[in-house]
């Protein structure tokens, strides 16, 4: 920018004696006029640069967000969040956008001082040196947010120490990184340096100047000229550098961003005005991406309108996957899983799941009022349905018994209340949206009796209204289910309401037999049993058959 815009004129030589001073002053105007134009310039050139880039950090900021929205459940299981973090794209965006506002000056047709091997050997460094930090820095992130998020479990432990050196190592790993990529930076800038050619220039026109062959006005102009130059070149040499560290931390920003959704988001085109809500399970069988290999699914069922089914069974048995795979988060690998008579992947995504509602054992809630998170996605929500909502839910009366009510700020992911205070609230924000299906997946295992009691008995009364999918191990839960699906190894084995499967003496019998023999016994079991039990718990996760979180009745 300093060479695009005119510098004329000579500095003066001294003036000889009995001179006046006008032709100081006549050689002032140049000057003057140069300076007025040199701050204009900077001025424009930083305006420019400062909108480009806040537009192109929000473009590319917005576009890598809606593309991670937009990816399959799969996606996320085998991304850990500090991965996903360090693609955000701060480090390229700003780092380098800053850099390139600061310091950018393009000089057309100059020159370079490098040798010519030397900016291709410096690019190739300073990309491999990006991705190297970005890879060891997205595992810091993904300890750091796993241990703030489960801090209650680190402080029961008392592994604080324990996790401050874990990432205080991982830490390091990235400032050894971070001083390598200082060096190659250094190196390529002081390459750039043309501090002897000015000497050069100095010696050379110091000759010429005692020769007469140049006065010294023009030789001084010339250095001037020659140091804005080399200025412009320097500062050239660094936004390269930045723009080479962007391009290895981009790399993964681009590649989320061309990445296409497997086909559970943008398929189907139907939203019908009504839905009658029948599920069938078609030679349904299932793998979860991440684990291919290991099969934890293979049904065939009917769920039918205004029913309560209930879906019981040991862990790991694929009641959970049931779920799943009606809520459309995963597509199986054979087999279709229909609703109404037609295959999930026809309805819109939005649609889908307007009319299909989950509600897990562990709910998510939002860091913001009661009110807001019952009408969570809904444009307007009355306040007599949400109130109805909460009622039917059994949590009107806790709501209104805080100070603030429904305008009660639940705290980061609901840290606020109580297990059993966000279920009712998510349950509360289910039936707001008056689904077609309802699918509960342990919604009520931090209840008490009374709480869930009431539950079930607002459950029997709008059963007539959707299709009820309870997945629980309280037996007081499933019993008055209209019909009860018993499932072992990811496959149906019992199926009937709870007096017929007694009857049966099956595995639903059996597991029915060993909670009473828990409640009987006051919950207390022998330890060797209990420790039997954990044992057998883990190998099946390890095995990879529970990723279904799911728990039978046990």
């Amino acid at each position: 920018c300093y060479i695009s815009r005119p510098s004329s004129g000579p500095v003066p030589s001294p003036c000889p004696d009995g001179r006046t001073d006008s032709a100081y002053l006549l050689c002032r105007c140049p000057a003057d006029l140069h300076a007025c134009d040199s701050a204009l310039s900077s001025g424009v050139r930083g305006g420019i640069f400062t909108l480009v880039f806040a537009r192109i950090n929000i473009r590319i900021r917005n576009m890598l967000f809606r593309s991670l929205l937009q990816q399959d459940i799969a996606f996320f299981d085998a991304n850990h969040t500090g991965v996903r973090e360090r693609e955000s794209g701060t480090f390229y965006w700003d780092s380098c956008g800053r850099r390139l506002m600061r310091n950018v000056c393009v000089p057309p047709l100059a020159p370079s001082p490098h040798p010519p091997w030397l900016p291709h050997r410096h690019r190739y460094l300073l990309q491999n040196l990006a991705a190297q930090v970005q890879d060891v820095l997205a595992k810091a992130n993904n300890l750091a947010e796993e241990t703030i998020s489960s801090m209650k479990t680190v402080r029961s432990f008392g592994t604080e120490e324990t996790e401050c050196r874990e990432y205080c190592r991982r830490m390091q790993d990235v400032y050894t990184l971070n001083r390598k990529e200082a060096m190659a930076f250094s190196f390529f800038t002081c390459s750039g340096r043309v501090s002897d050619v000015q000497i050069c220039i100095l010696y050379y026109g110091g000759f010429l100047v005692i020769a007469k062959h140049m006065t010294p006005g023009n030789l001084i102009s010339f250095i001037i000229y020659e140091l804005q130059l080399g200025d412009c070149l320097e500062n050239l040499g660094t936004v390269y550098t930045g723009l080479m560290q962007g391009t290895g931390a981009a790399e993964k920003i681009f590649q989320y961003m061309d990445q296409e959704s497997c086909g559970t988001l943008n398929e189907g085109t139907l939203a019908p005005d009504m839905l009658k809500g029948e599920i069938t399970f078609s030679n349904v069988s299932f793998a979860y991406p991440t684990r291919p290999h290991t099969q934890v699914l293979k049904v065939s069922s009917i769920h039918s309108p205004g029913e309560v089914t209930a879906l019981v069974g040991p862990s790991g048995s694929g009641k959970s996957s049931c779920v799943h795979l009606m809520e459309h988060f995963y597509s199986p690998q054979a087999g279709e899983v229909l609703l109404d008579g037609l295959p999930l992947p026809k309805y819109q995504s939005q649609y889908l799941h307007s009319q299909v509602t989950l509600v897990g054992q562990e709910p998510v809630l939002f860091a913001r009022p009661i009110h807001e998170n019952i009408a969570y996605g809904l444009a307007d929500c009355p306040v007599d349905m949400m109130v109805w909502a909460a009622k039917t839910a059994n949590a009107h009366g806790f709501i209104t018994e805080l100070t603030d009510g429904y305008g009660t700020e639940t705290g980061e992911k609901g840290a606020q209340l109580s297990g059993g205070q966000k279920q009712r609230v998510a349950i509360a924000r289910a039936l707001v949206r008056s689904p077609r299906i309802l699918l509960l997946d342990e919604a009520t295992s931090a209840l008490d009796a009374e709480s869930d009691h009431k539950i079930q008995q607002a459950l029997c009364s709008i059963k007539e209204n959707c299709t009820v999918l309870i997945v629980a191990h309280r037996l007081s839960t499933v019993k008055n289910a209209d019909k009860i699906i018993v499932l072992q190894d990811g496959t149906v084995v019992e199926e009937g309401k709870h007096e017929e499967l007694m009857r049966r003496e099956g595995l639903y019998a059996r597991l029915v037999h060993r909670q009473l023999l828990d409640i009987k016994s006051g919950g207390k079991r022998p330890l060797a049993e209990h420790l039997h039990r954990i044992a057998s718990e883990r190998a099946a996760r390890s095995s990879g058959a529970s990723e279904d979180l799911g728990i039978g009745i046990d």
